[in-house]
């Protein structure tokens, strides 16, 4: 077994090498031991330190995932959070997506989670803990080429409050965080991939023109509101669903056209 250093409260991130989980895990590393994984052990090594700890995981295999969640246990001893944010989109219309990325997408983004906090629930009741599962502002308001991302996210969301609900009064919380624009590796493949503008500055500009902060976040914002949910200051928090996302969930995309006569 490691070495918890001052007993610290241990939390395991997935997708924990880059973007948001990477940023959770730089947050959350002077108050807890954290666990990372992901399939890539290059992204894994970038984003480990003494205080962050990899294991090379694909969670959206059964088995693996509920190995991940024992060696974990195995290592530290014990399991305080569980932070759910590895996720891929497979941008496609429904009537031309293929059943491969259909299949992989609900896999990685809903049963991958679903194994995961299964098996580590057991011990997140031991030690009262807390889930946090990573969405996304395409669980509430879809757009094109989204059908299995958003179906997948949507399920994550109740997925979680259900596990709110059944287990509250056990001492353990569900919550949800609901990123809208926020800039990371996957973002910037996005905008790379739609071609929006000639480069990132703009594209992501040009994203963000109806968001009402008129600006994608960083991953360090989003990682603020995971290290809340998981402290003691959101104990009376559970079931939430935490939007990250300038306010774009607020605005009414019929109205938009008042912007440019209000803005002059």
């Amino acid at each position: 077994m490691a070495q918890n250093d001052g007993d610290k409260p241990v939390v395991l991130i997935t997708g924990g090498g880059t973007g948001i989980g990477a940023a959770a895990a730089r947050r959350l590393a002077g108050s807890h031991a954290v666990a990372i994984c992901g399939r890539r052990r290059e992204a894994l090594d970038t984003a480990a330190d003494s205080a962050i700890h990899p294991f090379v995981a694909a969670i959206g295999d059964p088995e693996t995932a509920r190995s991940l969640i024992a060696d974990v246990v195995a290592r530290f001893g014990r399991l305080d959070g569980l932070v759910l944010h590895a996720g891929i989109l497979v941008n496609a219309p429904l009537g031309e997506m293929a059943m491969e990325d259909w299949h992989r997408q609900i896999a990685i983004n809903l049963t991958g989670p679903f194994v995961l906090a299964q098996a580590a629930l057991p011990h997140l009741l031991a030690s009262k803990g807390a889930i946090v599962s990573i969405t996304s502002v395409g669980a509430v308001q879809t757009g094109p080429g989204l059908a299995a991302y958003s179906a997948s996210k949507a399920g994550l969301t109740l997925m979680t409050q259900a596990i709110a609900y059944e287990h509250a009064r056990h001492g353990l919380r569900a919550n949800i965080v609901a990123p809208g624009w926020i800039r990371t590796e996957m973002g910037d493949e996005e905008m790379e991939t739609m071609q929006i503008a000639a480069d990132l500055e703009g594209a992501y500009a040009k994203v963000s023109e109806y968001v009402p902060q008129r600006r994608a976040g960083s991953s360090g914002e989003a990682a603020e509101a995971i290290a809340w949910l998981l402290s003691p200051a959101a104990s009376f928090v559970n079931g939430a669903v935490l939007a990250v996302d300038g306010g774009s969930l607020v605005a009414n995309v019929g109205m938009t056209f008042f912007d440019k006569i209000v803005e002059g």
